[in-house]
């Protein structure tokens, strides 16, 4: 009964950081994560060893980066003033307050405002803003597909 608890909450703690890679509420990687690490634990690291742990967590580790450098990329990319990096940093962090709403609209419109408050140009300031938005997005996906990738190795170690 003890052990059927414990693979319940691995597959839960996976479940809600599935989830969790697109709702701001919850850490998603780290989530996805500890259920892995739970489940290689129960299993006494008999089927999912170290070294597989060591590529999920280096795979969790760059899902979390490019969460957070995706949208700053996106905007340095577009040659953005350091008003607009401040600003999509600024709009990142009220975003979270505010739901999936505000995490994917805040940083552009905090870059975009960063922008034209440093160069008084609405055009510029548009391109900046969009930029740091695609960057969201892209960053987005990625952490969601990589997040899919570390359970997949997870069932395949547990099925081979």
């Amino acid at each position: 009964m003890e052990i059927t608890l414990l693979w319940v909450l691995c597959v839960v703690l996976m479940v809600l950081g599935l989830a969790g890679t697109v709702l701001p509420v919850l850490p998603g990687t780290l989530l996805v994560w500890a259920g892995i690490v739970l489940g290689a634990w129960i299993d006494d690291f008999a089927r999912i060893s170290m070294t597989t742990l060591a590529v999920i967590t280096v795979l969790a580790v760059l899902a979390w980066a490019l969460d957070y450098a995706a949208g700053w990329m996106g905007a340095q990319r577009a040659g953005a003033s350091k008003q607009a990096l401040i600003g999509a940093a600024v709009g990142t962090v009220l975003g979270l307050f505010m739901g999936v709403v505000g995490v994917l609209f805040l940083p552009l419109v905090g870059a975009a405002l960063g922008e034209y408050l440093a160069r008084k140009d609405h055009g510029r300031a548009a391109k900046v803003g969009m930029a740091t938005w695609v960057g969201i997005v892209v960053g987005l996906v990625a952490k969601v597909v990589i997040s899919f990738i570390m359970v997949g190795i997870f069932i395949a170690a547990l099925l081979i």
